[in-house]
């Protein structure tokens, strides 16, 4: 049975109460319609007489079925109801919740007579997060229920949302707690601020890492990532202890937490009493995490700004890293720790030739031989961290992979110790060092993308060799993961741009903290002339800390849709979702994967392109796992992509 509460107080001076208003049934049903309002006034602050106007249909219609309700099912006088309900950390406010015995249903109220593709993702992507994230949700059953108030007699389910008149509310609500067949949660504990806790962004994490030194524990990220976790942290003790150097290469899917992992590693309190004291004083920052990938480094930095730092504490670009270090080779660096980002991405000796052709020739080496250097010169002990992810090798000069990290600490005066997953550590079998297999530190669930596991299963067979027909049940696993449609993440496709942007726009209209944004190959020569600027002038000033991270008031915010960014400057940043643009530079072409359209490498020093086809397939992957919800892929009215366009429906996408 549930427990009975008067309606909450007006909310505090700090805005901490999380609802407009909570109560049982019986008590919202029975309140003035006018306590209601004040109290959704009060809560919400900033409403527009729009939606005061809107609020006061809303009270009306629901006290109406509340009544109907409690007249045909007496349990319902308990059942918790909670309007205007404010999801901690992004503060989206689903219109209703109602605690249904043991049914937990989110009401989405529009004031029209037909739904949109809009409203039906906005509501259930509320469903969904109270399923993945919310500690009373996690073994219930949670309806999606959208009503467009204007609407009557109208019941139906549209991919896995009911979408209902509001005058069949109160059938359909007790139909769904007498299936439900058990008690429900608390309304007290339901409320609770630490009931709700969403998987944050990379730069949340960053963000409240650099705050506090740890990050918000989410139930499903920390049982996929904390082994990992805990060994780095058994590993960098041993290191400690015995001193000695270890090298931990860190292996996972796309999505799958890698770079929390590292975040997490190079922010650790426990390296505050490792490290070894030097001629001023124990290091202030003894781990530190770097990274090749320039726009990482500038939104991370960017958003540590923000939040009261210096920005370059703990994230710090590669080469800058090797241009003090390498160019100074007596200095000593104060970390004991080094996180490198995509460590399979490692620049050859050529690459870094040209990439800093300021160095003596007898100071170039490839980036793992720099860093083994770098680390050999900290005293008594060194961990270096390699994170290691798949098909995500976009620059030229990135393809040498692991063998480099061999060569480089079989050159080392020092003993090392390898660390990784079986399969990343078969590389260094038959080394002269000591090599240990560690299950833990491979990553195989995808936890960045909500409830769905398989969007990389599904974006390697999309670029892949095979046909359309190989597409449909792995859609459908992204699309309804464990059989209910709304858990699953959106892929569209359209040929109108216009629609794409107005999707978006609408999608995610009520939720301010939610970042779209328009993503394009470089190598497309067509795009320009179909609304989408991915030139080189038209990219190469985009402001990315700004771009990612500002709000729809932000002069550079990607929710304005105006300016596009390519795959060197979102990989390995996310966004809620995104508007591929899709180029003439990889399309079908005969039945396969064709880049003749695509503009061509110029050979650059001593570096050679090995692939440009795989380097074209491996951007089209970054772009289409960018996105948390999901991804609109705009393909332009194009001779040339009309097979793709073909493709794509043939495969199962869903037309915008």
């Amino acid at each position: 049975m549930v427990a009975v509460y008067m309606p909450n107080a007006l909310p505090d001076d700090d805005g901490s109460s999380s609802s407009g208003w909570n109560s049982d049934m019986n008590t919202f049903y029975r309140s003035p319609s006018g306590d209601i309002q004040l109290s959704l006034e009060n809560f919400v602050r900033d409403f527009s007489r729009e939606q005061a106007g809107a609020w006061r249909e809303e009270i009306r219609l629901l006290q109406r079925e509340a009544g109907e309700l409690l007249q045909v099912r007496d349990k319902s006088a308990a059942y918790g109801t909670i309007l205007e309900y404010r999801l901690p950390y992004d503060d989206r406010r689903p219109d209703v919740v109602v605690l249904a015995e043991g049914a937990i249903v989110v009401l989405e109220l529009k004031g029209k007579d037909r739904h949109t593709r809009a409203d039906l993702d906005q509501t259930a992507a509320y469903a969904r997060d109270l399923r993945a994230y919310h500690r009373e949700c996690h073994q219930r059953p949670v309806h999606a229920i959208l009503v467009p108030t204007h609407a009557k007699g109208l019941r139906e389910v549209v991919d896995g949302v009911l979408v209902v008149a509001p005058d069949l509310l109160d059938q359909v609500v007790a139909e769904l707690a007498a299936q439900a067949g058990s008690s429900g949660p608390d309304l007290g504990q339901f409320l609770h601020e630490d009931s709700y806790c969403p998987l944050p962004t990379l730069v949340e994490a960053a963000r409240e890492l650099f705050e506090s030194r740890t990050v918000r524990e989410i139930w499903r990220a920390r049982a996929s990532t904390e082994p990992a976790v805990e060994a780095i942290q058994a590993i960098t003790n041993e290191a400690a202890r015995t001193q000695t150097r270890h090298l931990v290469l860190v292996s996972g899917v796309p999505g799958a937490g890698k770079t929390l992992v590292g975040m997490r590693a190079v922010h650790a309190r426990y390296l505050d009493d490792l490290a070894v004291t030097r001629e001023r004083g124990k290091p202030a920052v003894p781990g530190l995490y770097l990274t090749g990938n320039g726009p990482l480094a500038e939104v991370l930095q960017y958003e540590l700004k923000r939040a009261g730092g210096g920005g370059t504490a703990f994230v710090r670009h590669i080469k800058s890293y090797l241009d003090r270090y390498v160019s100074h080779p007596t200095l000593v660096p104060p970390e004991h720790l080094l996180v490198f980002d995509e460590a399979q991405r490692a620049f050859s000796a050529d690459k870094v030739a040209d990439t800093h052709p300021q160095w003596p020739i007898q100071l170039v080496a490839s980036e793992p031989e720099l860093f083994v250097r770098i680390c050999d010169r900290m005293p008594e002990w060194a961990v270096l961290v390699g994170l290691i992810g798949g098909g995500q090798e976009i620059h030229v000069g990135e393809e040498e992979g692991l063998g480099q990290w061999r060569e480089a600490i079989e050159h080392s005066a020092n003993p090392w110790v390898v660390h990784g997953s079986p399969e990343t550590i078969g590389v260094f079998m038959g080394s002269s060092r000591v090599v240990r297999a560690t299950p833990s530190l491979d990553l195989n669930t995808e936890i960045r993308f909500h409830g769905t596991v398989n969007l990389h299963h599904v974006v390697e067979t999309l670029l892949g060799n095979g046909g359309p027909e190989q597409m449909a049940p792995l859609l459908n696993q992204v699309l309804a993961p464990n059989g209910v449609p709304f858990d699953g993440i959106k892929l569209y496709i359209t040929r109108d741009l216009h629609a794409a942007k107005a999707y978006l726009t609408e999608r995610y209209a009520e939720h301010p903290k939610a970042r779209f944004g328009m993503l394009a190959s470089s190598r497309d020569r067509a795009l320009v002339s179909h609304g989408v600027d991915n030139s080189f002038q038209g990219t190469k000033n985009v402001k990315i800390g700004p771009w990612f991270t500002q709000g729809e008031d932000g002069e550079h915010s990607c929710r304005h849709l105006r300016r596009c960014v390519t795959e060197f400057q979102c990989q390995g940043l996310e966004l809620d979702m995104a508007l591929v643009a899709w180029g003439t530079d990889f399309i079908r072409v005969n039945g396969q994967w064709s880049h003749q359209y695509a503009s061509r490498y110029r050979t650059k020093g001593r570096v050679v392109v090995r692939s440009p086809f795989q380097i074209r397939r491996n951007a089209y992957r970054v772009l289409l796992t960018r996105g948390r919800d999901g991804s609109v892929i705009y393909l332009p009215r194009h001779a040339h992509l009309d097979e793709t366009w073909d493709f794509m429906q043939a495969a199962g996408f869903t037309q915008l």
